[in-house]
């Protein structure tokens, strides 16, 4: 895959280009169709949107899960429904519900949170899952390799478009309520037809983290009566403290891109304009990136830093009001307590991925998420009752999710079976403050 002006080509761009391969040699007969022009993903009812209750289902539609363009034998149902934006407005969103081929003993629900991590649309998961190709929707394509084996044991799979339909990436609160939205439409469809005494159990990494922690933090309050029905959440790769995340990845060799990708996802779910701070390269980078995936941007920018996306006068992100205000809202504790069991996973090499180790006031992490800040919202919320498990890996990012995964699953079968809850808050080290960044 090319590189686009003003990127840098590194030895990441190799396994990009191989994605990009990939993404061509998809079946001539696979859809491509985009959300943008397909009428499921609008909402064309009588009632106001603002009327109907969240969760409403909306519309639904029926067919077989394609992963890759390659339809499987497994019945899909998908389902859009009313939700929340970050800025409280209703809108419609999708989830994809996969049945299992078969079914042993009652009825089990995975909420699966994908790790999509895009700006596009069209690489959300519920467009792949019905045909769509995109190389960022490639990203889906690979987590079905993960959930396959979840539908093999009998459990229903649940995966919401958790950025919904203007990909507002890491947009955290409307993560949340994105996926505990999709929940509510899922137990009440008829067409996937789930007994109410069904247990849902919440995964998801990095991106995934994201939707599956807010979800955790806000059901209580925002959707008791999903609330009830979880049995635990387990998420690894934590993005805690967004603003302490920047400056982590600032001028990294993989991660760096990662930071104009926060940017302009926060301005498009917070509906504030971020441009006028920004350089003529900054500009440059941000129309380079409104549609990207992940996928196209990790390595593609490496070096980058602040200093070069931001004018003089702006020398920090903290040096923006609107910055201050919007990334203030998007720290994870301030939505509220998770009441369900958690078990959470974050690594401390980031070197192996080309972060330093040793940025003061941030400390180790995996190379983009913070392990301080991590250990921070785990003892908060262990002094406020939630039970939990927390465990760092001496690994990156990528290596954390291959170790982390295995335990997690095993971890949440456990909690649908009942077994007992394992619980180390009091072996937790301390981590960095979880402070609100002050308005200059």
């Amino acid at each position: 895959m090319p590189i686009p002006a003003g990127r840098s080509a590194t030895r990441w761009s190799r396994p990009l280009a191989a994605a990009a391969a990939l993404a061509l040699a998809i079946p001539a007969g696979a859809s491509a169709a985009s959300p943008a022009s397909d009428p499921f993903y609008q909402y064309t009812g009588s009632t106001p949107l603002g009327d109907l209750a969240p969760g409403t289902i909306l519309k639904t539609r029926t067919g077989q899960y394609r992963v890759a363009g390659i339809a499987t034998p497994l019945k899909m149902v998908q389902l859009a429904y009313r939700t929340t934006s970050q800025t409280g407005k209703p809108v419609l969103n999708v989830t994809s519900v996969i049945k299992p081929p078969w079914q042993f003993g009652p009825a089990k629900l995975l909420s699966y949170q994908s790790a999509y991590d895009s700006l596009n649309p069209a690489d959300q998961p519920s467009s792949h899952f019905a045909g769509g190709i995109t190389l960022g929707g490639m990203f889906n394509a690979a987590e079905a390799a993960l959930t396959a084996s979840w539908l093999l044991k009998g459990y229903t799979l649940a995966v919401p478009d958790t950025e919904g339909q203007q990909a507002n990436f890491a947009a955290g609160p409307e993560y949340g309520r994105n996926t505990l939205d999709g929940l509510r439409a899922t137990y009440a469809s008829p067409a996937v037809g789930l007994p109410a005494a069904t247990k849902t159990g919440l995964l998801g990494y990095s991106g995934g983290a994201i939707a599956t922690e807010w979800a955790a933090e806000l059901a209580p309050k925002y959707a008791p009566d999903v609330n009830a029905k979880l049995i635990g959440a387990a998420f690894g790769g934590v993005l805690v403290n967004p603003a302490r995340n920047l400056h982590y990845i600032d001028g990294s060799t993989i991660w760096a891109g990662v930071m104009p990708m926060a940017i302009i996802g926060a301005a498009r779910s917070f509906e504030i304009d971020l441009k006028p701070y920004l350089t003529e390269y900054g500009l440059k980078v941000y129309e380079q990136m409104k549609d990207d995936s992940i996928i196209q941007v990790l390595g593609a920018y490496s070096g980058l830093t602040w200093s070069k996306l931001a004018k003089p006068e702006y020398p920090s992100p903290e040096t923006i009001p609107d910055y201050v205000k919007v990334v203030n809202q998007l720290i994870m504790g301030t939505g509220g307590t998770p009441t369900i069991p958690l078990y959470i996973g974050e690594g401390n090499r980031g070197d192996y991925e080309g972060t330093p180790n040793n940025k003061p006031g941030i400390g180790a992490g995996d190379g983009v998420m913070v392990a301080g800040d991590v250990r921070t919202l785990a003892r908060q919320y262990c002094a406020k009752g939630t039970q939990l498990f927390y465990r760092e890996y001496a690994a990156s990012h990528v290596g954390t999710m291959v170790s982390w995964l295995p335990s997690a699953q095993s971890w949440l079968e456990n909690r649908f079976d009942g077994r007992g809850i394992p619980n180390n808050c009091g072996q937790i080290p301390a981590g960095n403050p979880l402070d609100p960044v002050v308005a200059p």
